[in-house]
Protein backbone atom coordinates (compact mmCIF):
# COMPACT_ATOMS: atom_id res chain seq x y z
CA UNK A 1 0.00 0.00 0.00
CA UNK A 2 2.94 2.70 1.18
CA UNK A 3 4.14 1.83 -2.09
CA UNK A 4 1.06 2.34 -3.89
CA UNK A 5 0.70 5.82 -2.12
CA UNK A 6 4.67 6.80 -3.36
CA UNK A 7 3.96 5.99 -6.63
CA UNK A 8 0.21 8.26 -6.87
CA UNK A 9 2.36 10.99 -5.42
CA UNK A 10 4.81 11.12 -7.97
CA UNK A 11 1.99 10.79 -10.20
CA UNK A 12 0.73 14.02 -9.42
CA UNK A 13 3.59 15.83 -9.03
CA UNK A 14 4.65 14.99 -12.72
CA UNK A 15 0.94 15.70 -14.04
CA UNK A 16 0.96 18.50 -11.90
CA UNK A 17 4.11 20.10 -13.26
CA UNK A 18 3.54 18.76 -17.15
CA UNK A 19 0.13 21.10 -16.81
CA UNK A 20 0.44 23.63 -14.24
CA UNK A 21 3.73 25.36 -14.66
CA UNK A 22 4.81 25.83 -18.37
CA UNK A 23 5.60 29.59 -18.62
CA UNK A 24 5.07 31.22 -21.75
CA UNK A 25 7.29 33.59 -23.26
CA UNK A 26 8.32 35.22 -26.55
CA UNK A 27 12.16 36.36 -27.25
CA UNK A 28 13.58 38.25 -29.93
CA UNK A 29 17.00 40.71 -31.01
CA UNK A 30 17.07 44.40 -31.35
CA UNK A 31 19.36 45.45 -34.20
CA UNK A 32 21.60 46.65 -31.82
CA UNK A 33 21.92 42.71 -30.34
CA UNK A 34 19.98 43.24 -27.37
CA UNK A 35 18.10 40.06 -26.43
CA UNK A 36 14.57 40.56 -25.45
CA UNK A 37 12.49 38.14 -23.41
CA UNK A 38 8.66 38.99 -22.68
CA UNK A 39 6.43 37.12 -20.13
CA UNK A 40 2.50 37.99 -19.98
CA UNK A 41 0.81 36.88 -16.40
CA UNK A 42 -2.05 38.98 -15.56
CA UNK A 43 -2.67 37.60 -12.39
CA UNK A 44 -1.60 40.21 -10.18
CA UNK A 45 -1.24 43.75 -11.53
CA UNK A 46 2.78 44.09 -10.88
CA UNK A 47 5.26 43.97 -13.33
CA UNK A 48 9.18 43.34 -13.38
CA UNK A 49 11.72 44.77 -15.66
CA UNK A 50 15.34 43.10 -15.25
CA UNK A 51 18.40 43.32 -17.33
CA UNK A 52 21.03 40.27 -17.19
CA UNK A 53 24.77 41.45 -18.40
CA UNK A 54 26.99 38.40 -19.12
CA UNK A 55 29.67 40.02 -16.98
CA UNK A 56 31.05 38.48 -13.67
CA UNK A 57 34.33 38.59 -11.89
CA UNK A 58 36.02 36.08 -14.20
CA UNK A 59 36.49 38.95 -16.92
CA UNK A 60 38.18 40.47 -14.79
CA UNK A 61 41.60 41.45 -15.41
CA UNK A 62 44.11 39.37 -12.00
CA UNK A 63 45.45 43.02 -11.32
CA UNK A 64 41.59 44.49 -11.35
CA UNK A 65 39.35 41.74 -9.36
CA UNK A 66 36.32 43.10 -7.94
CA UNK A 67 35.32 45.40 -11.19
CA UNK A 68 32.23 43.31 -11.70
CA UNK A 69 30.54 43.79 -8.39
CA UNK A 70 31.63 47.27 -7.77
CA UNK A 71 29.92 48.31 -11.15
CA UNK A 72 26.69 46.63 -9.18
CA UNK A 73 26.64 49.73 -7.28
CA UNK A 74 28.56 51.86 -9.13
CA UNK A 75 25.68 52.23 -11.71
CA UNK A 76 23.20 53.39 -8.93
CA UNK A 77 25.56 56.33 -8.89
CA UNK A 78 23.06 58.42 -10.92
CA UNK A 79 22.75 58.67 -15.15
CA UNK A 80 22.30 62.03 -17.41
CA UNK A 81 18.79 62.42 -16.22
CA UNK A 82 18.62 61.05 -13.12
CA UNK A 83 20.21 63.06 -10.21
CA UNK A 84 22.49 61.13 -7.84
CA UNK A 85 21.07 59.52 -5.40
CA UNK A 86 17.42 59.83 -6.82
CA UNK A 87 17.96 56.06 -8.28
CA UNK A 88 16.41 54.59 -5.03
CA UNK A 89 13.63 57.77 -4.34
CA UNK A 90 12.34 57.28 -7.47
CA UNK A 91 11.29 53.56 -7.58
CA UNK A 92 10.02 54.03 -3.95
CA UNK A 93 8.14 56.84 -4.74
CA UNK A 94 6.02 54.95 -7.43
CA UNK A 95 5.58 51.96 -5.49
CA UNK A 96 8.49 49.77 -6.59
CA UNK A 97 11.34 47.72 -4.91
CA UNK A 98 14.78 47.08 -7.35
CA UNK A 99 18.03 45.21 -6.40
CA UNK A 100 20.62 43.68 -8.37
CA UNK A 101 23.32 41.03 -7.52
CA UNK A 102 27.11 40.11 -9.14
CA UNK A 103 28.26 36.61 -9.43
CA UNK A 104 31.32 34.69 -11.21
CA UNK A 105 29.64 34.39 -14.32
CA UNK A 106 26.65 37.55 -14.65
CA UNK A 107 25.32 40.48 -13.10
CA UNK A 108 21.85 41.15 -12.50
CA UNK A 109 19.68 44.28 -11.84
CA UNK A 110 15.51 44.77 -11.68
CA UNK A 111 12.88 46.90 -10.45
CA UNK A 112 9.60 45.60 -9.66
CA UNK A 113 6.30 48.01 -10.10
CA UNK A 114 2.91 48.03 -10.26
CA UNK A 115 2.03 47.54 -14.05
CA UNK A 116 0.75 50.71 -15.23
CA UNK A 117 4.54 51.87 -14.32
CA UNK A 118 6.13 49.70 -16.81
CA UNK A 119 7.88 52.32 -18.60
CA UNK A 120 8.94 53.78 -15.79
CA UNK A 121 11.35 50.95 -15.43
CA UNK A 122 12.17 50.17 -19.03
CA UNK A 123 13.34 53.87 -19.15
CA UNK A 124 15.36 53.52 -15.90
CA UNK A 125 17.12 50.63 -16.89
CA UNK A 126 17.71 52.33 -20.59
CA UNK A 127 19.32 55.43 -18.73
CA UNK A 128 21.46 52.62 -16.79
CA UNK A 129 22.62 51.74 -20.20
CA UNK A 130 22.93 54.42 -22.28
CA UNK A 131 23.18 57.56 -19.81
CA UNK A 132 25.44 56.52 -16.75
CA UNK A 133 27.92 58.84 -15.28
CA UNK A 134 30.87 57.44 -13.86
CA UNK A 135 32.96 60.11 -11.89
CA UNK A 136 35.88 60.06 -9.45
CA UNK A 137 33.29 61.31 -7.29
CA UNK A 138 30.76 58.19 -7.48
CA UNK A 139 33.86 55.90 -8.20
CA UNK A 140 35.20 57.14 -4.42
CA UNK A 141 31.81 56.64 -2.57
CA UNK A 142 30.71 53.32 -3.75
CA UNK A 143 34.77 52.05 -2.72
CA UNK A 144 33.79 52.94 0.58
CA UNK A 145 30.27 51.31 0.39
CA UNK A 146 31.97 47.93 -1.37
CA UNK A 147 34.64 48.34 1.58
CA UNK A 148 32.05 47.89 4.29
CA UNK A 149 30.09 45.50 2.69
CA UNK A 150 33.47 43.46 2.49
CA UNK A 151 34.00 44.21 6.19
CA UNK A 152 30.45 42.82 7.24
CA UNK A 153 29.59 40.22 4.85
CA UNK A 154 33.65 38.37 4.41
CA UNK A 155 36.19 39.91 7.02
CA UNK A 156 33.62 39.65 10.52
CA UNK A 157 31.33 36.90 8.94
CA UNK A 158 31.80 33.19 10.67
CA UNK A 159 32.50 30.54 7.84
CA UNK A 160 32.75 33.41 5.02
CA UNK A 161 35.88 32.87 3.86
CA UNK A 162 35.81 28.90 3.03
CA UNK A 163 34.90 29.49 -0.07
CA UNK A 164 37.76 31.21 -1.09
CA UNK A 165 40.36 29.29 0.29
CA UNK A 166 39.03 26.67 -1.44
CA UNK A 167 39.06 27.78 -4.89
CA UNK A 168 42.37 28.75 -4.86
CA UNK A 169 43.39 25.50 -4.35
CA UNK A 170 40.93 23.83 -6.95
CA UNK A 171 41.54 26.64 -9.97
CA UNK A 172 45.10 27.59 -10.73
CA UNK A 173 44.37 29.22 -14.27
CA UNK A 174 40.76 29.93 -14.46
CA UNK A 175 39.23 33.02 -12.91
CA UNK A 176 37.09 31.75 -10.50
CA UNK A 177 40.24 31.29 -8.16
CA UNK A 178 39.07 34.64 -7.19
CA UNK A 179 36.85 36.23 -5.16
CA UNK A 180 33.34 37.75 -6.45
CA UNK A 181 33.83 40.84 -4.40
CA UNK A 182 37.46 41.14 -5.24
CA UNK A 183 40.56 42.44 -3.43
CA UNK A 184 40.26 46.04 -2.08
CA UNK A 185 43.52 47.22 -3.13
CA UNK A 186 42.84 46.15 -6.27
CA UNK A 187 39.86 48.46 -6.45
CA UNK A 188 42.14 51.52 -4.95
CA UNK A 189 44.47 50.99 -7.65
CA UNK A 190 42.38 51.08 -10.47
CA UNK A 191 41.84 54.56 -12.26
CA UNK A 192 38.95 56.31 -13.68
CA UNK A 193 39.86 55.18 -17.28
CA UNK A 194 39.98 52.01 -15.99
CA UNK A 195 35.87 52.08 -15.00
CA UNK A 196 35.33 54.29 -17.83
CA UNK A 197 36.84 50.98 -19.86
CA UNK A 198 35.13 48.13 -18.43
CA UNK A 199 31.23 49.92 -18.86
CA UNK A 200 32.36 50.51 -22.59
CA UNK A 201 32.75 47.02 -22.69
CA UNK A 202 30.86 45.06 -21.17
CA UNK A 203 27.94 47.49 -20.60
CA UNK A 204 26.30 47.38 -24.22
CA UNK A 205 23.31 46.02 -25.63
CA UNK A 206 24.58 42.77 -27.05
CA UNK A 207 25.87 41.35 -23.89
CA UNK A 208 22.64 41.99 -22.47
CA UNK A 209 19.05 40.33 -21.75
CA UNK A 210 16.54 42.30 -20.89
CA UNK A 211 13.32 40.34 -19.53
CA UNK A 212 9.84 41.89 -18.99
CA UNK A 213 7.20 39.48 -16.84
CA UNK A 214 4.15 40.33 -15.58
CA UNK A 215 0.90 42.47 -16.02
CA UNK A 216 1.76 43.53 -19.75
CA UNK A 217 0.07 43.93 -23.07
CA UNK A 218 2.65 42.48 -25.65
CA UNK A 219 2.51 44.87 -28.05
CA UNK A 220 2.78 47.77 -26.03
CA UNK A 221 5.97 46.43 -24.06
CA UNK A 222 7.48 45.51 -27.89
CA UNK A 223 6.98 49.28 -28.66
CA UNK A 224 8.15 51.20 -25.31
CA UNK A 225 11.41 48.44 -25.27
CA UNK A 226 11.86 49.45 -28.79
CA UNK A 227 11.61 53.32 -28.24
CA UNK A 228 14.08 53.07 -25.29
CA UNK A 229 16.85 50.77 -25.99
CA UNK A 230 16.25 50.26 -29.76
CA UNK A 231 18.54 53.40 -30.13
CA UNK A 232 21.62 52.66 -27.77
CA UNK A 233 24.92 51.77 -30.41
CA UNK A 234 25.46 48.19 -30.31
CA UNK A 235 29.05 47.71 -28.91
CA UNK A 236 31.95 45.89 -29.52
CA UNK A 237 31.60 42.21 -29.94
CA UNK A 238 33.23 40.83 -26.93
CA UNK A 239 35.58 37.82 -27.67
CA UNK A 240 35.86 34.40 -24.48
CA UNK A 241 38.36 32.08 -24.30
CA UNK A 242 37.63 29.82 -21.59
CA UNK A 243 40.79 29.13 -19.61
CA UNK A 244 40.93 24.95 -19.38
CA UNK A 245 42.36 23.69 -15.70
CA UNK A 246 44.70 20.54 -15.74
CA UNK A 247 42.86 17.68 -14.20
CA UNK A 248 43.97 17.42 -10.08
CA UNK A 249 44.99 13.89 -10.25
CA UNK A 250 46.86 13.48 -6.74
CA UNK A 251 45.09 14.72 -3.35
CA UNK A 252 45.68 18.48 -2.34
CA UNK A 253 45.56 18.86 1.81
CA UNK A 254 45.31 22.75 2.35
CA UNK A 255 44.36 25.08 5.48
CA UNK A 256 42.65 28.12 6.06
CA UNK A 257 41.91 30.51 8.95
CA UNK A 258 39.12 32.63 10.40
CA UNK A 259 39.49 34.74 13.11
CA UNK A 260 35.14 34.73 13.58
CA UNK A 261 35.02 30.64 14.56
CA UNK A 262 35.63 28.68 17.49
CA UNK A 263 34.84 25.04 15.88
CA UNK A 264 36.61 24.36 13.21
CA UNK A 265 35.61 22.63 9.83
CA UNK A 266 36.35 20.33 6.94
CA UNK A 267 35.83 20.29 3.60
CA UNK A 268 36.62 17.92 0.67
CA UNK A 269 36.53 19.43 -2.80
CA UNK A 270 36.74 18.45 -6.05
CA UNK A 271 36.17 20.10 -9.52
CA UNK A 272 33.22 18.85 -11.63
CA UNK A 273 31.72 20.03 -15.10
CA UNK A 274 30.36 23.22 -16.40
CA UNK A 275 26.29 23.56 -14.84
CA UNK A 276 25.22 23.00 -18.46
CA UNK A 277 26.08 19.52 -18.43
CA UNK A 278 24.16 16.46 -17.33
CA UNK A 279 26.57 15.10 -15.15
CA UNK A 280 25.68 18.70 -12.69
CA UNK A 281 22.63 17.71 -12.55
CA UNK A 282 23.57 14.26 -11.49
CA UNK A 283 25.48 16.37 -9.12
CA UNK A 284 22.40 18.27 -7.80
CA UNK A 285 20.55 15.19 -7.04
CA UNK A 286 23.84 13.23 -5.29
CA UNK A 287 23.83 16.46 -3.29
CA UNK A 288 20.06 16.22 -2.17
CA UNK A 289 20.76 11.91 -1.23
CA UNK A 290 23.46 13.05 1.03
CA UNK A 291 22.54 16.50 2.25
CA UNK A 292 19.15 17.43 1.68
CA UNK A 293 16.59 17.49 5.16
CA UNK A 294 17.23 15.39 8.73
CA UNK A 295 16.42 12.15 6.81
CA UNK A 296 19.45 12.55 4.78
CA UNK A 297 22.38 10.64 4.82
CA UNK A 298 24.98 12.71 6.11
CA UNK A 299 23.01 14.42 8.47
CA UNK A 300 20.89 11.16 9.99
CA UNK A 301 24.92 9.55 10.23
CA UNK A 302 27.33 11.88 11.25
CA UNK A 303 24.93 14.53 13.36
CA UNK A 304 21.66 12.69 14.78
CA UNK A 305 22.70 8.61 15.11
CA UNK A 306 26.92 8.83 15.75
CA UNK A 307 26.72 13.00 16.73
CA UNK A 308 30.34 13.19 15.58
CA UNK A 309 29.47 16.09 13.66
CA UNK A 310 26.65 19.36 14.55
CA UNK A 311 26.46 19.83 10.80
CA UNK A 312 27.27 18.38 7.44
CA UNK A 313 26.31 18.58 4.05
CA UNK A 314 27.28 18.69 0.53
CA UNK A 315 27.11 21.98 -2.09
CA UNK A 316 27.36 21.46 -6.16
CA UNK A 317 28.47 25.22 -6.99
CA UNK A 318 27.70 24.93 -10.42
CA UNK A 319 28.76 27.63 -12.89
CA UNK A 320 28.46 28.37 -16.49
CA UNK A 321 32.69 27.08 -16.95
CA UNK A 322 33.07 24.63 -14.30
CA UNK A 323 31.78 23.50 -10.83
CA UNK A 324 32.93 23.14 -7.29
CA UNK A 325 31.68 20.24 -5.24
CA UNK A 326 31.83 20.73 -1.36
CA UNK A 327 31.02 18.14 1.01
CA UNK A 328 31.86 19.26 4.78
CA UNK A 329 31.30 18.64 8.57
CA UNK A 330 31.51 20.52 11.66
CA UNK A 331 32.84 18.30 14.43
CA UNK A 332 31.05 17.98 18.22
CA UNK A 333 32.92 17.44 21.17
CA UNK A 334 36.25 15.63 20.70
CA UNK A 335 35.69 14.19 16.89
CA UNK A 336 38.59 14.51 14.99
CA UNK A 337 38.18 16.24 11.67
CA UNK A 338 40.48 13.30 9.74
CA UNK A 339 37.45 10.81 11.56
CA UNK A 340 34.75 13.05 9.47
CA UNK A 341 36.41 12.68 6.32
CA UNK A 342 36.41 8.79 6.95
CA UNK A 343 32.55 8.87 7.48
CA UNK A 344 32.14 10.81 4.55
CA UNK A 345 34.08 8.43 2.50
CA UNK A 346 32.21 5.71 3.34
CA UNK A 347 28.98 7.32 1.84
CA UNK A 348 30.82 8.26 -0.97
CA UNK A 349 32.07 4.75 -1.96
CA UNK A 350 28.68 3.28 -1.37
CA UNK A 351 27.45 5.60 -4.25
CA UNK A 352 30.37 4.44 -6.14
CA UNK A 353 29.76 0.63 -5.46
CA UNK A 354 26.13 0.28 -4.97
CA UNK A 355 22.99 1.63 -6.49
CA UNK A 356 20.60 3.60 -4.32
CA UNK A 357 17.55 1.85 -3.42
CA UNK A 358 14.10 2.52 -5.41
CA UNK A 359 12.48 4.31 -2.49
CA UNK A 360 15.27 6.68 -2.13
CA UNK A 361 15.62 7.15 -5.88
CA UNK A 362 11.94 8.13 -5.93
CA UNK A 363 12.42 10.47 -3.28
CA UNK A 364 15.34 12.19 -4.67
CA UNK A 365 12.24 12.47 -8.03
CA UNK A 366 9.83 13.76 -5.73
CA UNK A 367 12.46 16.49 -4.25
CA UNK A 368 13.06 17.82 -7.90
CA UNK A 369 9.52 17.39 -9.22
CA UNK A 370 8.43 19.59 -5.99
CA UNK A 371 11.33 22.04 -6.70
CA UNK A 372 9.81 22.41 -10.45
CA UNK A 373 6.20 23.23 -9.00
CA UNK A 374 7.72 25.59 -6.63
CA UNK A 375 10.68 27.53 -8.77
CA UNK A 376 8.52 29.98 -10.83
CA UNK A 377 6.00 30.96 -8.37
CA UNK A 378 6.26 34.15 -8.44
CA UNK A 379 6.68 36.62 -11.79
CA UNK A 380 9.93 38.25 -9.93
CA UNK A 381 11.35 34.60 -9.82
CA UNK A 382 10.60 33.71 -13.26
CA UNK A 383 11.74 36.65 -14.84
CA UNK A 384 15.31 36.02 -13.16
CA UNK A 385 15.34 32.27 -14.70
CA UNK A 386 14.15 33.45 -18.26
CA UNK A 387 17.51 35.61 -17.90
CA UNK A 388 19.84 33.59 -16.48
CA UNK A 389 19.17 30.29 -18.45
CA UNK A 390 19.39 32.34 -21.77
CA UNK A 391 22.33 34.27 -20.49
CA UNK A 392 24.63 31.48 -18.99
CA UNK A 393 22.44 27.96 -20.69
CA UNK A 394 21.85 29.69 -24.16
CA UNK A 395 17.99 28.05 -24.20
CA UNK A 396 15.73 30.06 -22.74
CA UNK A 397 12.99 27.25 -22.59
CA UNK A 398 14.94 25.26 -20.13
CA UNK A 399 13.10 27.07 -17.42
CA UNK A 400 10.10 24.56 -18.78
CA UNK A 401 12.67 21.65 -19.69
CA UNK A 402 15.00 21.11 -17.26
CA UNK A 403 12.81 18.95 -15.15
CA UNK A 404 13.25 16.37 -17.76
CA UNK A 405 16.91 16.30 -17.59
CA UNK A 406 16.57 15.33 -14.00
CA UNK A 407 13.68 13.12 -14.84
CA UNK A 408 15.91 11.11 -17.20
CA UNK A 409 18.50 10.27 -14.58
CA UNK A 410 18.98 6.57 -13.56
CA UNK A 411 20.54 5.00 -10.55
CA UNK A 412 22.97 4.09 -13.04
CA UNK A 413 24.01 7.63 -13.82
CA UNK A 414 24.66 8.57 -10.11
CA UNK A 415 26.60 5.71 -9.68
CA UNK A 416 28.63 6.43 -12.61
CA UNK A 417 29.32 9.87 -11.93
CA UNK A 418 30.13 9.68 -8.12
CA UNK A 419 32.92 7.22 -9.77
CA UNK A 420 33.63 9.49 -12.10
CA UNK A 421 34.28 12.87 -10.08
CA UNK A 422 34.15 12.34 -6.28
CA UNK A 423 37.40 10.35 -6.05
CA UNK A 424 40.25 10.48 -3.29
CA UNK A 425 42.83 11.68 -6.04
CA UNK A 426 41.04 13.84 -7.40
CA UNK A 427 40.01 16.40 -4.37
CA UNK A 428 40.93 19.31 -2.22
CA UNK A 429 40.60 18.32 1.73
CA UNK A 430 40.49 22.28 3.34
CA UNK A 431 40.85 22.15 7.69
CA UNK A 432 39.41 25.06 8.33
CA UNK A 433 40.55 26.13 11.75
CA UNK A 434 39.83 29.41 13.73
CA UNK A 435 42.64 31.79 13.88
CA UNK A 436 45.49 31.16 16.10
Amino acid sequence: MKKSILSLTSAFLVAFSLNAQKVEFEEYDLNNGMHVILHQDTSAPVVTTAVMYHVGAKDEQPDRTGMAHFFEHLLFEGTKNIDKGEWFKIVAANGGKNNANTTDDRTYYYEIFPSNNLELGLWMESERLLHPIIGQEGVDTQNEVVKEEKRLRVDNQPYSRFLEYVKKEIFKKHPYKGTTIGEMKHLDDATLEEFLAFNKKFYVPNNATLVVAGDIDIANAKSLIEAYFGPIPRGADIERTIIEEEPITAPIAAKGYDPNIQIPAIMTAYRTPSMKTKDSRVLDMISSYLSTGKSSVLYKKLVDTKKMALQAGAINLSQEDYGTYIIYGLPQGETKLTDIVTEIDEEILKLQTELISEKTYQKLQNQFENQFVNSNSSVEGIANSLARYNVLYGDTNLINTEIEIYRSITREDIKEVAKKYLNPNQRVTLEYLPKK
